[in-house]
This record gives C-alpha cells, structure tokens and sequence, in this order.
C-alpha cells in the first residue's frame, strides 16, 4: 500500500520533515517515492511552515494513496493558511 507520511530531517532540536509518498513497508526516513512538500515545526515570523503540491497529493490520493493522520491534520493546516493569506 501507498501511504503519505512525514519523513523527518533537521539537526537534534531542530526538526524539518519532508512530506513524501512511500510505499508502507518502508522505514519512516528511508526510500521514498515523491517529495510533495515540506513541514517546518519551528517556522518563524515571515517563514514559511508548511507547503504540500496541491496537484500532486490529488493524483497520489486518486491512485489510492492515504494520507497518515498527521499529514491529514497538516493539509488542512495548509488549505487554512492558504485561505487566509488569499484573504489578506
């Protein structure tokens, strides 16, 4: 099964995951198929925290990927943020 989870980078302390599309057997920061996107937990100010390849994750999820809850709480995350900087 094709699974949509967090990959995690970044130093100790300082955390970075990538978002990326694996097959479920994998480790979790081990081979992956496609990175569509990036989650940064400490993001300050002006930065940039969370951004996800809205086509992507919709081809991935129409071929029957599923998304780890994380990764669902963080779509949602984005698809707010993005309303809100839209709205500004």
């Amino acid at each position: 099964m094709v699974v949509i989870r967090l990959a995690r980078g970044g130093s100790k302390g300082r955390p970075f995951f990538n978002i990326v599309v694996a097959d479920k057997r994998t480790r979790r920061d081990g081979r992956f198929i496609e990175r569509i996107g990036f989650y940064n937990p400490i993001a300050k100010g002006g930065e940039e925290s969370i951004r996800i390849a809205q086509d992507r994750l919709t081809y991935w999820r129409s071929v029957g990927a599923q998304a780890s809850p994380t990764v669902e709480r963080l779509i949602k995350q984005g698809a707010t943020a993005a309303v809100v900087a839209v709205a500004a």
